[in-house]
């Protein structure tokens, strides 16, 4: 974040670029010998002008550089000389190419965006904002991308009210790219159109495993190791101080309660969602105590995984300490700026937090 706030600077002071260039050339021009010509930096003045400013800016420069050096030209008694036409003739042929080249940039910006808006569209329709409040509970969710260009990767979160209460997903496919989105797709639908008909969680891990296994197949992938996807599903009932879990080899969730901060650790091993036949052991769901004030903190490795320049890993324990009493939404930004000055704006990897807060009735 800091690294692409310094870019911006840089990118709002680099439009004077042309202009300070033209100026050290006139400066250069008139405390040199006549012999001596200031003409590489006409050139590089109008160059830089092609990706900083508009095409009536770059040909603007390009007119300017011109005028300039014809000016310098004729102070200096060179007015009809062979050089002096050949170098006018060059900055003019320079800012031809430049005109060209800001067209260029300026469609490939245009491909850009679109490309970016596509993206946030997707991402929209993919991984919707959870609602704010469902009776009690209240939610905040983060999506932060190992790229700042990309919108979307292969984290996913989702939360659903249904007739067994709030079931709630936060997941990471293996592997990267279109593959990845793909695989989120299938299993926020598989999970959205599960969630409300199981009647039990571990038959919700089964309908999210046969789709996966399906998509598998269908997408021609050779072995089922080769796609899997880790991740923890919720449930909170509707009545009673308690939430259900089953995580199938992902991080275990943070559990904040009154003045402690503990990690939910499963009850037992479970290979991830699309490797379940390699594993015979019945699905096992844990209960754990999930009163008013609680918060349960859902995570993707990019969260714990990250490293600070000593090869630190990031320990979320912390922070949550200090903010144990906030909103979800609250926690979430702390635990994102936090997480950022860690690792010094660096993500190599991408990151999904879900926050769930058991809320007083009239809070």
């Amino acid at each position: 974040m800091a690294r692409l706030g310094a870019w911006k600077w840089v990118g709002k002071r680099g439009r004077l670029l042309p202009a300070i260039l033209l100026l050290i050339a006139v400066l250069i021009d008139f405390s040199t010998p006549r012999t001596v010509s200031a003409a590489a930096l006409y050139a590089a003045a109008i160059l830089s002008a092609a990706p900083l400013l508009s095409l009536r800016g770059t040909v603007l420069t390009g007119v300017f550089a011109l005028l300039i050096d014809w000016m310098m030209f004729r102070y200096f008694g060179y007015r009809r000389s062979a050089i002096a036409v050949s170098e006018l003739i060059m900055v003019a042929t320079v800012t031809v190419i430049a005109g060209f080249l800001n067209r260029v940039l300026y469609h490939r910006k245009m491909q850009l965006e679109s490309v970016r808006d596509i993206a946030a569209a997707v991402q929209r329709a993919v991984l919707p904002h959870p609602p704010d409040r469902i009776g009690p509970l209240r939610f905040a969710a983060r999506y932060e991308a190992a790229r700042a260009d990309a919108q979307i990767g292969g984290d996913l979160y989702a939360v659903v009210d249904t007739p067994f209460g709030v079931r709630c997903v936060i997941g990471d496919v293996r592997g990267k790219g279109i593959g990845a989105v793909r695989a989120v797709a299938v299993s926020i639908g598989a999970f959205r159109e599960a969630a409300l008909h199981e009647p039990t969680l571990t038959g919700l891990a089964e309908r999210l495993e046969q789709a996966l296994v399906l998509e598998a197949q269908q997408s021609g992938i050779l072995t089922e190791l080769e796609g899997f996807v880790t991740g923890v599903l919720v449930e909170i009932p509707r009545r009673g101080n308690e939430v259900r879990l089953v995580n199938r080899g992902h991080p275990a969730p943070l559990l904040i309660l009154g003045d402690t901060v503990q990690y939910v650790e499963p009850g037992g091993r479970s290979l991830p969602l699309g490797l379940g036949a390699l594993d015979a052991a019945p699905e096992r769901v844990d209960t754990v105590t999930f009163p008013e004030g609680a918060t349960l903190l859902l995570y993707t490795d990019g969260l714990i995984e990250a490293r600070d320049e000593t090869g630190t890993f990031y320990d979320p324990v912390g922070k949550c300490t200090a903010h144990r009493r906030a909103d979800p939404d609250t926690l979430l930004d702390a635990l994102v700026a936090d997480h950022c000055r860690h690792t010094g704006g660096r993500r190599t990897d991408d990151m999904a937090l879900l926050a769930i807060t058991h809320a007083p009735d009239n809070s």
